[in-house]
Protein backbone atom coordinates (compact mmCIF):
# COMPACT_ATOMS: atom_id res chain seq x y z
CA UNK A 1 0.00 0.00 0.00
CA UNK A 2 1.54 3.65 -0.68
CA UNK A 3 1.97 6.27 1.57
CA UNK A 4 0.75 10.09 0.86
CA UNK A 5 2.97 11.60 -1.75
CA UNK A 6 2.69 14.95 0.28
CA UNK A 7 1.29 16.67 3.30
CA UNK A 8 -2.19 17.47 3.24
CA UNK A 9 -2.44 20.96 3.96
CA UNK A 10 -4.61 23.28 6.27
CA UNK A 11 -6.75 24.15 3.90
CA UNK A 12 -7.81 20.43 2.39
CA UNK A 13 -7.93 19.83 5.86
CA UNK A 14 -10.24 22.09 6.84
CA UNK A 15 -12.37 21.98 3.47
CA UNK A 16 -12.66 18.19 4.99
CA UNK A 17 -14.05 18.64 8.29
CA UNK A 18 -16.62 21.39 7.07
CA UNK A 19 -19.00 19.03 7.40
CA UNK A 20 -18.10 17.86 11.00
CA UNK A 21 -19.44 21.10 13.17
CA UNK A 22 -22.35 20.37 15.20
CA UNK A 23 -25.57 21.68 14.88
CA UNK A 24 -28.03 22.79 17.52
CA UNK A 25 -31.15 20.69 17.63
CA UNK A 26 -34.57 22.16 17.77
CA UNK A 27 -37.20 21.26 20.36
CA UNK A 28 -40.57 20.34 19.05
CA UNK A 29 -43.70 20.43 21.06
CA UNK A 30 -45.80 17.70 22.44
CA UNK A 31 -48.70 16.56 20.88
CA UNK A 32 -50.86 16.27 23.94
CA UNK A 33 -49.59 19.24 26.38
CA UNK A 34 -47.74 21.56 24.12
CA UNK A 35 -44.43 21.53 26.13
CA UNK A 36 -40.94 21.52 24.15
CA UNK A 37 -39.62 18.56 23.81
CA UNK A 38 -36.57 16.98 22.40
CA UNK A 39 -37.01 14.50 19.73
CA UNK A 40 -37.18 11.32 20.28
CA UNK A 41 -37.85 11.26 23.89
CA UNK A 42 -40.74 11.13 26.06
CA UNK A 43 -42.43 14.38 27.42
CA UNK A 44 -41.52 14.76 30.87
CA UNK A 45 -44.72 17.49 31.73
CA UNK A 46 -47.17 14.53 31.00
CA UNK A 47 -45.14 11.40 30.16
CA UNK A 48 -46.69 10.91 26.52
CA UNK A 49 -44.58 9.82 23.30
CA UNK A 50 -46.16 9.85 19.81
CA UNK A 51 -49.76 10.31 21.57
CA UNK A 52 -49.41 7.23 23.84
CA UNK A 53 -49.12 7.08 27.50
CA UNK A 54 -45.78 5.68 28.52
CA UNK A 55 -45.04 6.94 32.14
CA UNK A 56 -46.32 7.78 34.94
CA UNK A 57 -45.62 11.90 36.37
CA UNK A 58 -45.43 12.38 40.07
CA UNK A 59 -46.18 15.86 40.63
Amino acid sequence: MQAPKRRTSHSKKNMRRAHDALRAVNPGSCASCGEPVMPHRICRHCGSYRGRQLAEIKE
